[in-house]
């Protein structure tokens, strides 16, 4: 029960309705050609009897003038001699009149049978195509539904393959941007030199500032028309005047 359970659903799966419509077709084609077979031997055999009762007829009308002309001539024994064999053909020619009959009724059954069975195939063919058309239409329609839906086992894996790259991406993403944070607080060393660390980077800010006010000072001088130098030495001599305590005592010349 488990293998034919099994064959059955691996046949239901093989199994297109198309192709089993066509073969059904096909069938019943060969059964109306086996119908029009027998229609044409009936009918061979009905045309051999009528030649054998044309036959018989033909030697009935021969015998009846035999029989004549016996008599003419005086001859009664030819006569009834005659006469005799024409009786023998004629109980032939009823029996062969009754299977004529018969044979022309089954012939007349065959054809009318050969009829509404072509009538029945040619309205098979027409739904059987109709079936088909239906068919293909739905079935174009469901891999068209289950292709935008996502649910078809060739965009299912499209689907999964964009999934993992997205989720790869994202991993790579993070990554870097841990490493970058590590670089920048020094946990991790940048063999490549060009990573400095926290103490360094404040003191390259503050020399930075310092260059800043220097070029500030000599470009003040330059619009007084003073010398560069003067400007960046007046503003030291500010600044350490500006440090100098202010209770310094003061001596006078006498």
């Amino acid at each position: 029960m488990i293998f034919r359970a099994k064959a059955n659903k691996a046949l239901d799966r093989a199994e297109d309705p198309r192709e089993t419509l066509d073969y059904s077709y096909q069938k019943q084609l060969e059964l109306l050609q086996k119908v029009r077979r027998g229609v044409a031997d009936v009918a061979t055999s009905r045309k051999r009897l009528e030649l054998q009762l044309n036959q018989l007829q033909q030697q009935s009308t021969k015998l009846e003038d035999q029989g004549r002309k016996a008599l003419a001539l005086g001859r009664e024994d030819l006569a009834r001699e005659a006469l005799s064999r024409r009786a023998a053909l004629q109980q032939q020619v009823t029996d062969l009149e009754t299977q004529h009959a018969t044979l022309q009724g089954e012939e007349e059954k065959l054809t009318l049978a050969a009829q509404r069975l072509q009538a029945k195939v040619d309205a098979f063919r027409t739904k059987k195509e109709t079936i088909k058309a239906t068919y293909t239409a739905a079935q174009a329609q469901t891999r068209i539904g289950e292709a935008f839906s996502g649910i078809s086992e060739e965009m299912g894996d499209v689907g999964l393959a964009i999934q993992r790259a997205e989720d790869k991406t994202a991993q790579l993403q993070a990554r870097a941007g841990a490493i970058d944070e590590l670089l920048a607080s020094g946990a991790l060393d940048d063999q490549s030199g060009m990573h400095k660390d926290d103490i360094q980077a404040e003191l390259d800010r503050l020399s930075g500032g310092t260059d800043v006010e220097l070029e500030l000072q000599r470009m003040k001088a330059e619009l007084a028309g003073g010398s560069p130098q003067q400007a960046i030495e007046g503003g030291t001599g500010q600044g350490q005047s500006q440090q100098q305590p202010q209770d310094t005592p003061r001596f006078d010349k006498q």
